[in-house]
């Protein structure tokens, strides 16, 4: 039995949250009269995970457990809740006549009412028997199953998927998560559904512990899941009489970091336009932290520039990393070496400016960054 979660691999709690004994040990394959002798109960001991608080059943996994098999059927009400659901879904997502994947299809019981509301629906199963069945059907379905994103499965990418009541059934839930996130274009989206764990503890239905499920998923720790696997969680809500958390989520696309390309360009002028007014090395840069090291290098401005000076005496005496200008105590200003001093001290900025005209009156132009660029300090503010 494993101590340690399957998911993050961070030790279980040492202490089971329940232990229930002589359990079933499968909520499917019922025994035959001829089995009863071979049929014994299991120990159920309930764990939570100490890192990420996912609540698990630390077993092996039910030996169908890749086999998506709804005994149920579907009611007429599941029918009329599956077909508004699933079209209000495609409806908002713009996924009316887009290929959306069902994962673990089963018979396909959903997966003809995905097309039905719809989407042009196809599925994947493990169940050779349920393939032949859905393709039977007329429906379109390959066997195999997601273990990760080295997965085969050659009607991808898709426009959106779903997993309904299948997750919590997945020892490696989280690969097959990732290897869902791989077969998906940019923007996608999907309907994950797992047993609500929320309900069954406020509820207190103590008998909702079976071998099949090794996850019991709460709001919180869904959300965690999805969105450490590669998934914007848009909204998760209970379904179907509070007996099903039902997560919308949207394939997570990278930052969008142009913003910041943008800000560079524009600095870089600033800097270029107030550099311009002065011969090079006549100007000194006041600041020797993080940022400063960082602009000088990005802008190409070390060329321009004489020194620079900061406070710190542990970083007097060295040279800037990769532009290798020197670095030098404030009181080097004193030797008239240059004419101007642009400051880029971060939120000490304004307060060495003003120490620069306290020192040395109007010798000195002075700037200072501000978020839209290099401004220059008007010698009368520097003084103040």
């Amino acid at each position: 039995m494993p101590d340690n979660c399957r998911i993050c691999a961070h030790p279980l709690l040492p202490e089971p949250l329940l232990i229930q004994r002589q359990m079933p040990a499968a909520a499917q394959g019922l025994p035959t009269a001829e089995r009863l002798a071979d049929d014994a109960g299991v120990d159920l001991e309930l764990r939570q995970c100490g890192g990420c608080g996912l609540v698990q059943l630390p077993i092996a996994p039910v030996p169908y457990w890749r086999e998506v098999i709804r005994a149920a059927g579907i009611s007429p009400e599941m029918r009329a809740f599956r077909l508004d659901q699933f079209g209000r879904w495609i409806g908002d997502h713009g996924l009316t006549g887009r290929k959306v994947l069902e994962v673990g299809c089963g018979h396909g019981e959903y997966l003809a009412l995905l097309g039905e509301a719809g989407a042009d629906a196809c599925g994947i199963e493990h169940a050779a028997a349920a393939v032949d069945a859905c393709q039977a059907a007329g429906l379109r379905v390959s066997q195999g199953f997601i273990d990760g994103p080295q997965a085969r499965l050659d009607d991808g990418p898709f426009d959106g998927f779903a997993i309904l009541n299948f997750l919590e059934h997945i020892p490696a839930a989280h690969l097959t998560l990732r290897g869902i996130a791989a077969k998906l274009k940019p923007g996608a989206t999907g309907l994950v559904e797992v047993p609500d764990f929320d309900m069954i503890l406020r509820t207190r239905l103590f008998a909702e512990f079976i071998p099949d499920h090794l996850y019991y998923f709460t709001r919180q720790s869904l959300t965690h899941l999805l969105e450490g696997n590669g998934f914007e969680v848009l909204e998760c809500r209970s379904e179907w009489h509070g007996y099903v958390l039902s997560a919308t989520v949207r394939k997570r696309a990278p930052l969008d970091l142009s913003a910041l390309q943008d800000a560079q360009a524009t600095v870089k002028a600033s800097f270029d336009a107030f550099l311009e007014r002065f011969e090079a090395g006549r100007v000194a840069i006041w600041g020797a932290g993080h940022q400063a090291l960082a602009l000088i290098s990005l802008l190409g401005i070390a060329p321009r520039i004489r020194y620079v000076l900061d406070s710190a005496p542990f970083k007097q005496g060295r040279f800037t990393p990769a532009s290798h200008l020197p670095i030098v105590a404030p009181e080097r200003l004193a030797a008239g070496e240059v004419d101007a001093v642009i400051v880029l001290a971060a939120s000490y900025s304004d307060e060495v400016a003003r120490i620069i005209g306290q020192r040395h009156g109007t010798r000195f132009q002075v700037a200072v960054l501000r978020d839209d660029g290099l401004h220059a300090v008007p010698p009368g503010e520097a003084e103040q």
